[in-house]
């Protein structure tokens, strides 16, 4: 399969749609999910164009690792959650909607997680929390 330069998420990181930031660097981007399965709901993404995270070089994958752990300490502090579920899909029969590598932190329990892609978030309360987050940054 060939990486699909106009999928949503290569569209967010030229800018060319809105995203809710809490952190960017010129390798990585961290955003709010706007179908969040919770509330708190971060995806990071690594700027490599890469579909699954078996195409993302080396390099890539262990940086933004290092992105994930900074933004899942930051969660914890700016949300004051317990728990973060790290989630990633790889392949559509996994259950991957964006062909683009990413990584889901959900601040909830595996138990709790609602089905994604249902309902809107409220924008509103979305940018608030990323605003917590990043205050933890």
């Amino acid at each position: 399969m060939t990486y699909d330069n106009q999928n949503i998420f290569a569209r967010i990181i030229r800018g060319e749609l809105p995203a809710i930031k809490v952190y960017e660097d010129e390798q990585v981007l961290a955003f709010m999910d706007i179908m969040p399965q919770a509330d708190g709901h971060v995806l990071v993404i690594p700027k490599t164009p890469a579909i699954t995270l078996l195409d993302l070089p080396a390099e890539a994958a262990a940086y933004t690792i290092q992105v994930v752990q900074k933004i899942a300490n930051a969660m914890k502090t700016g949300l004051n959650v317990d728990g973060i579920v790290l989630m990633q899909l790889s392949g559509a029969a996994a259950g991957q909607t964006v062909p683009h590598v990413h990584f889901h932190l959900i601040p909830s329990s595996i138990h709790e997680l609602g089905r994604h892609a249902i309902k809107m978030g409220d924008q509103e309360k979305i940018a608030a929390l990323a605003e917590n987050i990043k205050a933890a940054l």
